[in-house]
């Protein structure tokens, strides 16, 4: 899989291992995949981000992560879910935040840097990105994955970066109009 990926997209990947470590993650998640497509530049996905108005955004679009992340990488719509249930999600944070500290349960480690054998370990929801992209960008015809292919696995894989995604107006289709597939962009200019 990673023999696919741009040189574009291998930088998005290591600035999701990094945003997971200085973050103190235990692992690399999809929120750190977004998270490090907010701080790319020059890319497609970069270009399509900043088409869709997500450059003003960017502090809005970490806030709203971090969030999700304090609620234990819950959905808006899970926890307004569970309120339908009684449950009382920030209610619940609060308790845990007081007794145990601000961030306790986004499920980081609490020191950055600190991986078993110094080796990033990507958890379900990168994978799921990773698997994902690999997907859009076969479906679209082209041979290797780039950050546009992984912002457009975020847009539709169900979780806190397509909920924040979604909040902001960036969708898969909203994506695949500012950047169309890139034979089909070759075929345009003919």
């Amino acid at each position: 899989m990673f023999e696919r990926l741009t040189k574009d997209a291998r930088a998005v990947i290591e600035g999701a291992v990094e945003q997971a470590r200085s973050g103190g993650a235990r692992t690399v998640d999809a929120e750190h995949v977004l998270l490090a497509l907010l701080g790319s530049e020059g890319g497609r996905a970069s270009f399509a981000l900043s088409a869709l108005g997500l450059g003003e955004s960017r502090d809005a679009v970490r806030e709203a992560v971090g969030e999700a992340r304090r609620r234990a990488g819950l959905t808006r719509a899970e926890a307004d879910a569970l309120a339908g249930l009684g449950i009382d999600v920030g209610e619940i944070v609060a308790r845990v935040e007081e007794a145990h500290g601000v961030g306790a349960m986004t499920g980081d480690a609490g020191s950055p840097g600190r991986w078993s054998g110094g080796r990033p370990r990507f958890g379900r929801g990168a994978k799921d990105v990773l698997e994902r992209a690999l997907r859009v960008a076969l479906g679209r015809g082209e041979r290797s994955v780039g950050g546009e292919h992984l912002l457009l696995a975020l847009t539709v894989l169900p979780g806190v970066a397509g909920e924040v995604l979604a909040d902001f107006g960036v969708t898969f289709e909203e994506v695949t109009r500012v950047c169309p597939p890139a034979h089909s962009a070759r075929s345009a200019e003919k």
